[in-house]
């Protein structure tokens, strides 16, 4: 319900792709891409982004993967006791070792049958092509897996913080926050992906690379106070728009699609003619009629135009 709303940039105009047919602008790329980002993340349990399969798909670079895909592609932990048991004789140490070379033939087998996708490779830096982004992603995994015994906040801060110094992906700069939000999600501390980069720029914390632990974590603070409040705004304008159009479905006879379109309104920052008739499978003459009916609780009209309107709870 909130996961439409509750989003870092733009979301406002990236729902209903029949709105207008006109080129994209810059800003409306990138917010699209955000919003990917975002939705991918919650996609998957919470652990998931925070792993070389979720940082990819969260980048773009590939798609949701099954559980049992991903399974598979995991290589055994070498501290894992299981992945690596201990042999009481001694008979055979390097089973489990052979059992992963095993494992990398097969998959290789399986791909070589076009049974798998091969998986994207990680490429450099557009305009630094003498980082290794990929050493740096591989770094910053490994940094992020050093603190499972932190603190949640300190984690996500610490890790927002090896983000920035590791200079990842600076094309995508609301990854390091949405990666740091799926931290806070990780460790139970949210059950949804907190609006950080929204909360990043309503504060004034702005890191120059010079501040001391206290202060890094003092201002990654500052950064989710503002982005509980912006969630807090948003879920008290849901609630109320709720409520106002719970009256008017109230009075309605059990057929009807209305109650249908108030949770679209709920679940999308914004709702179009095309889009309702699209997913309650009714005409668009319809859904003008609903949207008449809703009178005064109708959520505002975002466009001002006579043609490509739309409505949303904002």
């Amino acid at each position: 319900m909130l996961d439409g709303h509750l989003v870092d940039v733009g979301d406002l105009v990236l729902h209903d792709a029949g709105m207008d047919i006109r080129s994209p602008t810059h800003e409306l790329t990138r917010a699209a891409a955000a919003l990917r980002s975002r939705r991918t993340a919650m996609a998957r349990k919470a652990p998931w982004p925070v792993s070389f399969d979720g940082l990819a798909a969260l980048r773009g670079v590939g798609g949701i993967a099954s559980e049992a895909t991903a399974s598979k592609r995991k290589r055994p932990d070498p501290d894992d006791d299981e992945a690596y048991p201990a042999f009481a004789n001694d008979a055979d140490p390097w089973k489990a070792h052979f059992a992963e070379i095993d494992a990398v033939l097969d998959r290789t087998t399986r791909v070589l049958a076009g049974e798998t996708p091969l998986p994207k490779s990680r490429s450099h830096l557009v305009y630094d092509p003498d980082q290794d982004e990929a050493e740096a992603e591989d770094l910053w995994l490994d940094f992020v897996k050093r603190m499972n015994h932190w603190p949640a906040v300190a984690a996500a801060a610490m890790a927002w913080n090896a983000w920035l110094d590791l200079n990842l992906y600076t094309r995508l700069p609301w990854l390091g926050l949405t990666m740091a939000a799926s931290i806070l999600r990780a460790r139970g501390l949210t059950n949804f992906l907190l609006p950080l980069a929204a909360g990043f720029k309503q504060s004034k914390f702005r890191p120059q690379g010079r501040e001391a632990a206290k202060e890094k974590l003092d201002g990654f603070c500052s950064v989710i106070e503002e982005a509980l409040d912006i969630a807090n705004k948003d879920l008290e304008r849901l609630i109320l728009a709720r409520e106002l159009m719970g009256r008017v479905t109230a009075k309605t006879r059990s057929n009807s699609k209305l109650p249908e379109l108030v949770d679209l309104f709920l679940s999308r920052p914004l709702v179009t003619v095309p889009l309702g008739a699209k997913l309650l499978k009714v005409t668009p003459k319809a859904v003008d009629l609903m949207l008449a009916q809703l009178g005064g609780a109708l959520p505002r009209e975002l466009t001002g135009r006579t043609r490509y309107r739309a409505w949303g709870i904002v």
